[in-house]
């Protein structure tokens, strides 16, 4: 079967200046690693653009799966090449996007060509009015209800000059977007088996930072309660837009029964969060992370105001990104649906955070307040406990599917 040759757009990048050679390099590596395992003849530059060459049109599906799967891509399109013809160079090119078009349902269309090869003896106007002009009549011959629309196409028909090949397609897929994995530093994600951190995680892998996982559980009434398995398949789920990841497993329920003995019940849920925040942060500080994440709401629940979350992040030393504290559930939701992450979360699963739960927990806490209910306990003490009892699990990205590399207790100083 004849190579398929997909075009791969960035636009970003273009804004980077000096540091732009940077994040393309990197975006060309990320591409490699994504499609690891699969027959890729060579994957070009040609100008402005990468494009990427099959050797067999049957991983075409595959390949489109995975780059769905790659920051720093704007859009993807699958092109078919014109030969060059120097004593007819329209020929060639009318016939290449009549083939691209004439099975394609639309009311409107219009031709955009761009010419980065300068050597081409027609320039980008006269490529769109004269290709134009024949799509418009063999349209026309085949009975083809339609109009031309120069400013809001349903159609359009793109041609690229490349100083490699000539390429002509008709459909633009959306790319990711955001930036390449693993150019921002390293980030900690505090994740829940919830929808919210997980979208939150994506939003900063999204733009360049790669992210490890801190999971605190609790046990379930029943066996395989546990949020565990959910964390796991987050996990999992998340790998593929950064290759690899480190989840840290926390078991809570001792720490969060100490807390109900010794703290006021209001500020209950408070005092688990502030704790998991100052493991997190150990973990963080040891895995050279440069800040830590949370799927945080405003207001979206009680621990969630903005006084609670001021009292509940003063006990940390790091910065704390919260990428959804503007965003409301449905477009939580929308965004978790979209990177497979929803249906996971949507699993029964024992959330170790309700266990204990206050009837009235406080919503306009201050700092000052928390630190008062901590004078019962030893929050450092509690640190280190919890720290001895994690185990961390090695996630990596390798041929389309992900592997868990090793399972191992891990001591965080």
């Amino acid at each position: 079967m004849a190579a398929a040759h997909i075009v791969v757009h960035y636009h970003e990048l273009w804004l980077k200046g000096g540091n732009r050679d940077f994040f393309l390099s990197k975006l060309r590596l990320a591409m490699r690693r994504a499609l690891d395992g699969l027959r890729i003849a060579r994957i070009t530059e040609p100008g402005d653009r990468y494009v990427i060459e099959l050797l067999d049109d049957a991983e075409l599906g595959e390949t489109l799966e995975r780059l769905g799967r790659v920051s720093g891509i704007a859009n993807l399109g699958v092109a078919r090449t014109a030969e060059r013809d120097p004593e007819n160079p329209l020929g060639p090119l009318c016939a290449a996007a009549w083939e691209e078009v004439r099975k394609e349902t639309f009311a409107s269309f219009a031709v955009r060509a761009k010419r980065s090869d300068k050597r081409f003896p027609l320039n980008a106007l006269s490529i769109e009015r004269e290709v134009g002009g024949y799509l418009h009549d063999q349209l026309q011959a085949s009975g083809h209800s339609f109009r031309v629309d120069l400013r809001n196409p349903e159609l359009t028909c793109r041609i690229e000059i490349t100083p490699g090949p000539v390429l002509v397609y008709a459909r633009r897929i959306p790319g990711a977007g955001g930036l390449p994995a693993n150019t921002a530093g390293r980030l900690t994600c505090l994740l829940s088996g919830g929808f919210d951190s997980s979208v939150a995680a994506w939003k900063m892998m999204r733009r360049g930072a790669h992210v490890n996982f801190v999971h605190f559980w609790g046990g379930g009434a029943k066996p395989g309660e546990s949020s565990v398995h959910v964390a796991r398949e987050l996990v999992k789920r998340l790998v593929p837009w950064q290759f690899t990841a480190k989840l840290y497993l926390v078991p809570f329920e001792p720490l969060q029964r100490e807390i109900m003995r010794q703290a006021p019940e209001q500020y209950r849920i408070l005092l688990y969060r502030r704790l998991m925040l100052r493991i997190a942060e150990r973990v963080a500080r040891g895995g050279r992370s440069l800040g830590l994440v949370t799927g945080d709401s405003l207001a979206q629940v009680a621990s969630q105001t903005l006084q609670n979350m001021a009292a509940v992040g003063a006990v940390t030393h790091m910065p704390l990104y919260r990428p959804l504290v503007g965003d409301d559930k449905l477009e939580i939701l929308e965004i978790a649906k979209k990177i497979g992450t929803h249906d996971i979360s949507a699993e029964p699963f024992h959330d170790c955070c309700p266990v204990f739960l206050p009837k009235a927990p406080a919503l306009f806490a201050t700092a000052q307040e928390l630190d008062a209910a901590e004078a019962g306990l030893n929050p450092e003490e509690m640190v280190r406990s919890g720290l001895q009892t994690l185990s961390v699990e090695r996630y990596r990205y390798t041929q389309g599917r992900v592997i868990q590399v090793e399972s191992l207790r891990e001591a965080t100083a």
